[in-house]
C-alpha cells in the first residue's frame, strides 16, 4: 500500500483521473469528490463512450482538463453534449471551457498517464489493462478498482509496480489492506474473502438450470453494472477476487479462504498466527473502499454511513458450496497455473457472460463453458509472460468461447 499522505488541512487537493467516470464505481467515486472538493480536483475523465450526456455533466461540473472515450465515433457526440448541458444549465457562449477531447482505442490509456496524484481505473473487463499498465509505468498512484487487467496481466503488472503503487478498490481487497494494518507480513496465516452468496445462496445445482438473466441481475445487496453483477451471481467474481487477493498480498492460494455472508457486512477477515482474526465491518456501500482508495492511507471522513450501533445485528457466514458453485475451485486452479490461464479463466468468463444476456447460454453453461476453455489451454505460457502472451491468451479464450457458445 501506498505510504503517501493526503491531509487535506495541510497540503493541495489531490489531483484524481477518474477512468469509467460514467460506470457505477465511477459515479460513486464522483459523489465522493463532489462531497470533498476541498481534498480531491478532478484532473481527467474516461469513459466509454455510451453515456456521452452523463460524460458532458460530469467535465462541466468538475472542469477536468482532459476527457477520453474510448469509441471514436463518439467524439463528435460528447462535444454537442457538452452544449447541450451548458445550455441546459444556462450558460452563455464562452462561460465554459471544453476541455481536451480524446477519442479512440487508445485515449482511456492516454488519460490514464495524465499528471495527476491518483488514477481510478473503474472501467470493466479486459479493456482496463493498457490503462492499469500505463498509470504505472507514468509513476501515478493506481487506485484499482479493474480487477481483471490484474487477473490478465499478474506477472506483468506486479513487475511494474513500485512497493505500495497499487492501492485496492474493491471492497474485500480494501477490507484486507485494513486489516494487514494489524499486524506484519510473517504474522499472516490465512485471508478470508466474504461472498454475499449472490441472489441464488442456498441453492443447489439441479435449482440452478433455468435461471433468467432477468434473475441473476437481482442483486440483493450491492449495485454494481450487469457484468460484475452476474458475475457475483455464478461467484465468478469470487473465484477473480482470490486470483487477485494472492497477487495483491503475496498469500499462497491454499492460504486464501472463501466465507458466505449474506449481510455484506463483512466485508473480508485476515487470520493471524496467534489465532486473532481481524475484521472490516460496515454497510454496503462502495464509496468507502473508493474514498480509501483515491486518499490512502487517510481515511476520508463521512465517505458512507457506519453501523448503526443503537440496533441489533446478526451476521452469518457459511461455509462455500463448491458443487452448486465450482468457480471459486476452478479460479484457485488458474491462479495456481498461473501464466495465461488466469487471463483465460477472465476472457472465457466476459465472452459467456455474454451469451448468457443474449440468451445463447444457460446459466450453468457460463462456468462450464469456461472450465472447458480453461481445460483446453492446459497450462499456459512457461517462463517469463509478456503482454503479447497475454493478449494472445485472452484472443484465443475469446475466440474458442464463441465457437463454444455458437457467437463464433
Amino acid at each position: 500500500m501506498s505510504s503517501s499522505s493526503s491531509d487535506s488541512a495541510n497540503t493541495a487537493a489531490r489531483e484524481v483521473v477518474v477512468l469509467g467516470s460514467t460506470g457505477s464505481v465511477g459515479t460513486q467515486a464522483m459523489d465522493v469528490i463532489r462531497r470533498n472538493p476541498g481534498r480531491f480536483r478532478v484532473a481527467g475523465l474516461a469513459a466509454g463512450g455510451g453515456r456521452v450526456d452523463l460524460l458532458a455533466a460530469q467535465a462541466l461540473e468538475f472542469g477536468p482538463e482532459v476527457v477520453a472515450v474510448a469509441k471514436a465515433s463518439a467524439a463528435q457526440d460528447l462535444q454537442l453534449a457538452f452544449y447541450a448541458e451548458a445550455k441546459r444549465r444556462g450558460y452563455a457562449a464562452g462561460d465554459f471551457a471544453i476541455p481536451k477531447i480524446v477519442a479512440g482505442p487508445d485515449a482511456v490509456a492516454e488519460v490514464a498517464a495524465w499528471q495527476c496524484d491518483v488514477v481510478l481505473n473503474g472501467v470493466t473487463g479486459a479493456l482496463g489493462l493498457a490503462s492499469t499498465l500505463a498509470a504505472l509505468d507514468a509513476g501515478r498512484t493506481l487506485a484499482l478498482a479493474n480487477k481483471e487487467s490484474l487477473i490478465m496481466g499478474g506477472p506483468l503488472v506486479k513487475e511494474r509496480a513500485r512497493p505500495g503503487q497499487i492501492v485496492p478498490v474493491d471492497s474485500e481487497h480494501s477490507a484486507l489492506a485494513q486489516c494487514l494494518r494489524g499486524g506484519t507480513a510473517g504474522e499472516v496465516r490465512r485471508l478470508v474473502l466474504t461472498a454475499s452468496g449472490g441472489p441464488f445462496r442456498g441453492r443447489g445445482r439441479a435449482e440452478l438450470g433455468d435461471v433468467t438473466p432477468e434473475q441473476a441481475l437481482n442483486h440483493p445487496t450491492w449495485n454494481m453494472g450487469p457484468v460484475v453483477t452476474i458475475n457475483s451471481a455464478t461467484l465468478i467474481n469470487k473465484g477473480l477476487e482470490v486470483i487477485e487477493a494472492h497477487l495483491l498480498f503475496d498469500v499462497p492460494m491454499d492460504r486464501i479462504e472463501v466465507m458466505v455472508h449474506p449481510q455484506s457486512v463483512i466485508h473480508s477477515m485476515v487470520e493471524f498466527t496467534d489465532g486473532a482474526t481481524l475484521a472490516q465491518a460496515s454497510p454496503p456501500d462502495m464509496r468507502l473502499p473508493i474514498a480509501l482508495g483515491i486518499d490512502w492511507p487517510d481515511r476520508v471522513p463521512d465517505a458512507a454511513p457506519g453501523i448503526d450501533w443503537t440496533q441489533a445485528h446478526t451476521w452469518e457466514l457459511f461455509p462455500l458450496d463448491d458443487e452448486a458453485f465450482p468457480a471459486v475451485a476452478l479460479a484457485r486452479r488458474a491462479g495456481e497455473l498461473g501464466g495465461t490461464v488466469p487471463a483465460v479463466y477472465n476472457a472465457a468468463n466476459e465472452e459467456c457472460v455474454d451469451a448468457f444476456r443474449a440468451g445463447r447460454l444457460p446459466f450453468l453453461g457460463i462456468v462450464d463453458t469456461v472450465a472447458r476453455v480453461v481445460e483446453e489451454h492446459g497450462s499456459g505460457t512457461p517462463g517469463e509472460l509478456a503482454l503479447d502472451d497475454v493478449l494472445a491468451a485472452d484472443g484465443w479464450a475469446r475466440a474458442r468461447s464463441r465457437e463454444l457458445t455458437g457467437t463464433g
